[in-house]
């Protein structure tokens, strides 16, 4: 598997969807977690950067996140846009 640079994560209540991408954008992680499984896949994976779109929890998260060595970007809600394919609003 390619290293993975970036991951884009869209959360939930329950269900987190993440999309990594390699040092040329190419997808190479498509996965959708619950809230301990993700807890334990990013313990397992090496530092790299997280990006979430801010909301209430969102800070909990990086906060956790961050204790794991992972930096985090939250985003502004409005900046979400761009990244969204086909019109959807959930990781489906």
């Amino acid at each position: 598997m390619s290293q993975i640079i970036r991951i884009g994560m869209d959360t939930s209540k329950y269900i987190f969807q993440l999309h990594g991408v390699d040092a040329s954008e190419q997808v190479v992680l498509r996965k959708r977690l619950s809230r301990k499984a993700m807890l334990e896949f990013f313990a397992k994976l090496p530092p790299t950067v997280l990006v979430i779109e801010a909301c209430g929890a969102a800070h909990h998260l990086a906060r956790e996140l961050g204790r794991l060595g992972h930096a985090v970007k939250l985003i502004a809600p409005q900046l979400v846009k761009p990244y969204v394919s086909r019109n959807k609003n959930d990781g489906r």
